[in-house]
């Protein structure tokens, strides 16, 4: 783990108390992050034993953490970016240029100029300007196309920001790209963040091979299709259940080995490697309509740092206390505020939680994806820092050669 500018790490089980402890988080008011890399490391062989036809290319936006991308690059795993920032980064770790693709589909044309320079030569598009664009620009691109395949039961749908007609506007873009003479390599879809409607894997990968056959027929080297993102990082059945519907259809649309199967997955990878631990700094109580007591606790993390997606995703915490009987009564119903003076500032509500004490420790995991990289500072309020666990370090001599190859030199906070 990261203290100061000393790295020092733990090879055994996470304890959070002991963390706490030696981390000295009684005499703090800072929150703190424990990322458990061997958790990506599982990850990264289930989703091979899963889907081993499918080529991991993470998306950089979720957590953006330069420990994560190296332990991922040592991997094997590919990187999708979508800006200059995210592309600067990746190949910060060393990554060669030909593991990323340029996943924006409406692309600044300095970032463009960016990739160009750089050697990132595959990029998505979804629009006739984009590809006027990359004509004038970066004519040497290997075109993407991406549809619009949204499930019909989703968390989030990107269908309304990216993506054109499966039957219209990508043909024409096809033929559009060959009256330029430039590379159309393959398609591109993403059915949703939190999809339910499973069934839409299929639907999404049969018409790709419809586009696949199209841009054959145009003399199109169609090498790449690309299944997007939104996979769960917490929900292993689910996970599995997408993995199957995805397999079967690959087998029976592309059951060839001549192309490339990839996809973006980003909180697959870092949800449930990271836990959060906060502090209660302040309390107090008030009474609700039906005479019951409502318990108010204040925490230092909130909506504005690492809570983020409990307004971005209506995503309800799952928090646990360290008092010692874990199963104290009497409960009450309680809120967990952030720190700001906003009045949106709140992480979580109507939970059951024992009568806490201010200096008492609230632990969220699964905190991974889409905290750190959209934290703010608003009302001066800083991100937390982070620890890191690696147990497959096993002696003290390549500990700090195996971090110092992160290039970590400080930890100010993220």
């Amino acid at each position: 783990m990261i203290k100061g500018n000393r790295i020092e790490f733990y090879n055994n089980k996470i304890n959070i108390q002991k963390v706490i402890e030696e981390q000295g988080l009684q005499d703090t008011d800072e929150a703190l992050f424990v990322c458990d890399l061997n958790d990506l490391r599982r990850k990264y062989e289930i989703w091979n034993q899963l889907m081993p036809r499918v080529k991991p290319y993470y998306a950089v936006k979720c957590n953006d953490d330069p420990v994560v991308l190296k332990t991922l690059a040592d991997l094997g795993a590919n990187f999708d970016c979508a800006s200059m920032g995210e592309i600067k980064l990746v190949l910060a770790e060393n990554v060669e240029p030909e593991r990323i693709i340029f996943a924006q589909p409406c692309k600044p044309l300095t970032h463009v100029a960016y990739a160009k320079a750089k050697g990132v030569m595959t990029s998505i598009v979804d629009s006739e300007y984009e590809i006027l664009k990359l004509h004038q620009h970066f004519p040497e691109s290997n075109l993407v196309i991406r549809i619009r395949c949204d499930a019909t039961d989703v968390k989030l749908s990107f269908g309304e920001k990216f993506g054109c007609n499966v039957k219209t506007e990508a043909p024409a873009l096809m033929l559009l790209a060959k009256e330029l003479n430039l590379k159309v390599i393959g398609i591109s879809f993403h059915v949703g963040t939190g999809c339910n409607e499973l069934p839409a894997y299929d639907r999404a990968i049969t018409e790709s091979k419809i586009l696949f056959d199209f841009g054959t027929k145009l003399g199109f080297n169609m090498s790449l299709l690309d299944i997007g993102g939104g996979f769960p990082g917490s929900d292993n059945v689910t996970f599995k259940k997408i993995s199957d519907i995805v397999c079967r259809s690959l087998e029976r649309n592309f059951p060839e080995d001549n192309v490339n199967i990839i996809a973006e997955p980003g909180r697959y990878f870092v949800e449930s490697a990271y836990t959060l631990i906060c502090k209660v700094h302040s309390k107090r109580e008030a009474k609700s309509c039906d005479g019951g007591i409502i318990k108010h606790y204040y925490l230092n993390d909130g909506v504005y740092v690492s809570f983020n997606n409990v307004v971005t995703e209506n995503y309800k915490v799952v928090v646990e206390h360290l008092l010692d009987n874990k199963n104290i009564t009497p409960t009450f119903n309680s809120i967990l505020w952030g720190p700001t003076g906003d009045s949106l500032d709140k992480v979580g509500e109507n939970l059951d939680l024992p009568d806490l004490k201010c200096g008492d420790f609230l632990i969220f995991p699964n905190m991974g994806a889409y905290s750190l990289p959209l934290s703010t500072r608003f009302n001066g309020f800083g991100s937390p820092n982070i620890i890191y666990f690696d147990r497959t370090i096993l002696t003290e001599d390549n500990v700090e050669e195996k971090f110092r190859s992160m290039r970590i030199t400080s930890y100010p906070g993220v």
